[in-house]
């Protein structure tokens, strides 16, 4: 029997994008899917897409920038299903520019989707998840570890995902609740090259490929979602995907001039 089985995972921006195909993996695997984003069409959709294979989804739309939103949620969850054993914080948004040239706001705009949503998820969910036993997974990107060029306020926004990440991995670790980061690549979209090209217009052509242009082949959704489960099923700290990624990672933080010479090859 699946380990899923009647398990409640809530996966933020699982309305559309690799959270819905996360979604979907999950409630294949056994579990109750809670499906949430800003548009409660999208989220009952998607939730109505699931329950039609057999499996079990629920909805509740919310904006997990704005607190009181995040309050509602969960107050949702606790008098729906009365337990929470994983949430993953998959809400985030890239961009387009020079960290030179981004104004100070569109770094808050950056922060507050790519990080302190998943603050104020996590300070809903610890309580229930301390009682569960359950994972906390915050979905970042190879950004997480390595700023490339051509990301604006992005790769910033993600380095403090990252080190919030690991602050909690220590402190809830002893708590019986399982942290894990996952640094990706790009991840396949069929609009992964003209969604970014206003926002580059003025950067070279490669800027507004998948990753900012760093030679990647694109990550598959569904492929990832399967990697993702695993690692929680194998309380993993971390998943870098691909792999081979973790050598820049290290080498970066011995030899950061040799960390900029290898990616800029890989630009």
């Amino acid at each position: 029997m699946s380990i899923w089985k009647n398990k409640v995972a809530l996966i933020t921006g699982s309305s559309q994008g690799f959270g819905k195909h996360l979604a979907g993996q999950f409630a294949a695997a056994g579990a109750h899917v809670v499906i949430t984003g800003r548009n409660q069409g999208q989220a009952d959709a998607t939730a109505e897409a699931i329950r039609s294979g057999g499996l079990a989804a629920s909805s509740f739309a919310a904006d997990v920038t704005r607190p009181g939103q995040v309050a509602d949620l969960f107050s949702w969850i606790r008098e729906t299903h009365g337990s929470l054993d994983v949430l993953v914080n998959n809400v985030g948004r890239s961009t387009r520019g020079r960290a030179s040239e981004t104004e100070p706001e569109e770094f808050r705009e950056l922060f507050e989707i790519n990080f302190v949503s998943a603050v104020n998820c996590c300070a809903r969910a610890i309580p229930l998840l301390v009682d569960s036993g359950g994972s906390i997974a915050n979905i970042g990107s190879l950004a997480c570890k390595s700023a490339g060029e051509h990301l604006g306020a992005y790769p910033a926004s993600k380095f403090a995902l990252a080190a919030y990440n690991h602050q909690l991995r220590a402190e809830l670790k002893p708590r019986g609740v399982h942290v894990l980061l996952v640094c990706s690549g790009p991840i396949r979209r069929e609009d992964a090259g003209p969604r970014y090209q206003d926002q580059a217009r003025n950067l070279p052509p490669e800027a507004s490929e998948p990753g900012g242009g760093v030679r990647l082949v694109g990550i598959s959704p569904d492929r990832l979602a399967e990697r993702v489960i695993r690692a929680c099923e194998k309380r993993q700290p971390e998943l870098v995907v691909p792999g081979r990624a973790r050598l820049l990672f290290a080498i970066s933080q011995v030899w950061p001039g040799l960390g900029d010479l290898i990616l800029r090859r890989f630009n």
